[in-house]
């Protein structure tokens, strides 16, 4: 009787046990399935404001704080704009001080909470770069997809497509360079962003769902005049781009891409967006088993260090319709090798696969997505070579 009582203790352990693996691994997986736009991703370190004066800001004393270039400074109820860090400023050993640009809304107290955002702009193309623009609305499979368009002359569209904890107010910082350059714009929202359906379980899908949006948004743009197409995407928003780019019925009409940050292991991602909100390693797995529980994402095998659901990943070994015989069109890659959540070493090995058709520029001391805030004439400057074959 005792040896009886012993196993159903033991057992009784075993599955609370498993139990509760299982409740952390579906909290930890939340990081990355329920990571609200506009909001700042897990790992990216919540600022003191510690003082404000004409043009300049005290922060606190961070790895983030010191990066440089230009960045949106984000609270609750606030929006500013930073600069670089003042270098000849006094600094005190716990702030740093950087230009502060401008207060957009809001204001700026000595002990608000804020974080850097790559968003330097907020509201629309009229009110943050006084273009004008078209609200307009985009068939989507799920419902209406609000969108911005920008017009211009040429008969090549960009379709800008934000990513992970942002929103398509993001696709402004580059809007005002495509604009100068006479390319048509057009900014969706998608599937779980505010103003767009939600999706029905309520959950991100690193892409994999997501792009049939996007996908709606290539057709509104062939049915309104485009010819061609250039998708531009952060996060996964360029997974959307690569994977519309392989499978949209209107794919023929994309003669290029630009990827900045792209997520090319969804696994990894969610393991960094996890291990942002300190979730224990032992528990990581459990996590992405979790997600894969929850969405129906195929295992992207990322020891492999490339997720064989993105097109053009591993591309030799394809069979489908993202094989051999469709090589990728033209693509530029903006990434760097300070980018925790998507790692940058992928997209190196993707460009290295297609040296005949994807370019990798490398940004240094950017976090995920914020390729364009360091440097944005370098930026753009590699966008203008990229495009002007495209025009």
């Amino acid at each position: 009787m005792r040896n009886v009582k012993a196993t159903a203790a033991a057992v009784t352990a075993a599955l609370a046990a498993g139990a509760a693996g299982i409740v952390a691994g579906r909290i930890a997986s939340d990081a990355g399935l329920k990571a609200p736009p506009g909001r700042p991703l897990p790992g990216e370190p919540r600022l003191t404001v510690h003082s404000t004066a004409a043009g300049r800001i005290a922060l606190t004393r961070d790895l983030a704080a010191l990066r440089p270039g230009t960045y949106g400074l984000a609270g609750d109820a606030s929006h500013a704009v930073v600069g670089d860090v003042l270098t000849a400023e006094r600094h005190s050993a716990d702030t740093v001080v950087r230009r502060l640009e401008r207060v957009t809304h809001g204001t700026l107290a000595s002990g608000d909470k804020v974080w850097l955002t790559p968003n330097v702009y907020v509201g629309d193309p009229k009110s943050a770069l006084d273009l004008d623009h078209t609200d307009v609305d985009v068939p989507g499979e799920l419902g209406a997809l609000p969108a911005w368009f920008v017009p211009g002359v040429r008969d090549t569209w960009v379709i800008a497509v934000h990513g992970l904890g942002t929103t398509r107010e993001h696709a402004l910082n580059i809007t005002e360079f495509l604009h100068r350059h006479r390319f048509p714009v057009l900014t969706p929202a998608y599937r779980g962003d505010i103003g767009a359906p939600r999706p029905p379980d309520g959950l991100n899908h690193f892409g994999e769902t997501e792009w049939r949006d996007l996908d709606a948004a290539m057709r509104y743009a062939v049915s309104n005049g485009a010819r061609q197409l250039v998708l531009h995407g952060w996060s996964t928003g360029a997974t959307m781009a690569l994977r519309a780019a392989a499978r949209s019925g209107v794919r023929d009409r994309v003669k290029g891409l630009v990827l900045d940050s792209p997520v090319l292991s969804w696994e990894l991602t969610l393991r960094a967006l996890a291990a942002g909100r300190h979730t224990p390693g032992v528990l990581l797995p459990l996590a992405v088993r979790a997600a894969q529980g929850r969405t129906g994402l195929p295992s992207d095998h990322s020891g492999l260090y490339a997720d064989r659901t993105v097109p053009y990943v591993d591309h030799e070994e394809r069979t489908d319709d993202m094989g051999p015989d469709r090589p990728p069109p033209p693509t530029l890659i903006l990434h760097g090798p300070d980018d925790t959540i998507a790692p940058w070493r992928l997209s190196r090995r993707l460009a290295d696969a297609h040296p005949d058709r994807i370019a990798l520029h490398t940004v240094r001391q950017a976090p995920h997505a914020a390729m364009w805030n360091p440097d944005p004439n370098g930026y753009e400057e590699a966008l203008r070579r990229f495009l002007t074959p495209l025009m």
